[in-house]
């Protein structure tokens, strides 16, 4: 059996020479709905559906950031050789909850594990997508040769938004470079993986 041509298929009337007729009409039928169909679908309409999905991708993401309940902290420590040893921290809370209970410990040590520096900061209670710094979290430490290499621990605990109470502690060996950043980054809890 021969599959009619697009202008045969338009021509209407009956079907050719040895050709069945429901084929023949269900051929008639669908190319009906072609010719409707490639006269409704235009570029412009194309277009529209995929502005309208990537909103709603979007949107579906936006979703798991502002709304799912999740915590995401992370501690970025900043070391310098400037006439000594200067260290600065930021503490950043980019979960989509408060967390409370916090204490962030720094501490600059030998070695050995002599610890030569130390800033703390505690906090009753940290904002979801906020970031602390300031001078409670910047350190110099002088009377120390910068020629040796020394450790930086950071220990930060919390309770995330189901109450449950987190600790992380990451050690960074210093001292070989003039300046070093560490981004340090809390295991993730997500709702209702967690």
């Amino acid at each position: 059996m021969t599959t009619p041509s697009e202008a045969e298929l338009r021509q209407g009337g009956s079907p050719p020479e040895g050709e069945d007729l429901e084929a023949w009409e269900a051929a008639q039928e669908a190319a009906k709905l072609l010719s409707t169909l490639s006269k409704e679908i235009t570029p412009t309409r194309v277009a529209m559906a995929g502005a309208v999905l990537f909103m709603l991708i979007t949107m579906t993401l936006s979703g798991w950031y502002w709304l799912l309940p999740r915590d995401a902290v992370t501690v970025e420590t900043q070391y310098m050789q400037r006439g000594g040893h200067l260290m600065m921290a930021e503490l950043h809370n980019d979960g989509s909850r408060a967390i409370t209970e916090v204490v962030l410990e720094i501490e600059f040590q030998t070695l050995e594990g002599e610890v030569l520096g130390l800033m703390a900061l505690e906090l009753r209670e940290m904002k979801a997508h906020t970031s602390i710094s300031g001078d409670e979290l910047e350190m110099m430490v002088v009377g120390h040769t910068v020629w040796d290499e020394y450790v930086v621990v950071v220990d930060v605990e919390y309770r995330d938004y189901s109450g449950s109470l987190r600790e992380a502690t990451w050690t960074h060996t210093v001292g070989v470079w003039s300046q070093e950043i560490f981004n340090d980054k809390a295991e993730r809890h997500v709702w209702p993986f967690d």
